[in-house]
């Protein structure tokens, strides 16, 4: 099913990632006709991550996550508030989280964009399919649901990209292609001394 947005989205996603069992990023693109993945390690700025000249890089604003923030927003690098009219794109890194990171970190023009931070009141859909660092970390397509969402565009879109991965990620527990984690076995009791 598709889903026109006013805004677009723009998925950076890590070389590494592009392969992924239950990697979300494709279902965002293929369900959102103003999505697109760019796979790469940096790119000299926006323009070159969208392979268009002219982008007015102040209307877009990456996914971020804020851990100061009290509550989801959209803000200015510097935190303060910003309309959600004022974001003509919302970017999203996509990969592992450190991967994500290594994104971050390669491309230092993401850090002067605007920001949107979020405050998931679930866990990810991924369950214990793909561990996440924290309880409040959510898949790429999640993020970028919510987000949109905090934009302004009709929470329908949100509901309904989560219900397309939440059907992935049944479809992939049914099928058993991610073996459940591996239990620890219990250490060892230390044995007493031979009298």
């Amino acid at each position: 099913m598709s889903y026109p947005t006013r805004r677009r989205v723009l998925i950076l996603q890590h070389p590494q990632e592009r392969d992924a069992l239950l990697g979300s990023a494709q279902l965002v693109e293929a369900s959102l006709p103003q999505a697109r993945i760019v796979v790469g390690l940096s790119w000299r700025n926006l323009g070159h991550a969208l392979g268009e000249e002219g982008v007015d890089a102040k209307r877009w604003a990456v996914l971020f996550p804020d851990r100061e923030a009290e509550e989801a927003q959209i803000a200015t690098r510097g935190g303060i508030p910003l309309d959600a009219s004022d974001i003509q794109g919302i970017i999203a890194l996509d990969g592992t989280w450190s991967k994500a990171k290594t994104l971050w970190w390669r491309n230092p023009w993401l850090s002067k964009l605007n920001r949107v931070s979020l405050k998931p009141k679930q866990p990810s859909i991924y369950g214990k399919l793909r561990a996440e660092p924290k309880r409040e970390y959510v898949s790429t397509l999640e993020s970028i649901a919510g987000a949109l969402t905090l934009c302004g565009e009709p929470p329908e879109i949100e509901a309904g990209l989560q219900r397309v991965f939440r059907t992935l990620v049944q479809r992939v527990r049914d099928a058993k292609l991610i073996p459940p984690p591996a239990r620890r076995s219990p250490k060892p009791r230390p044995r007493p001394p031979s009298a």
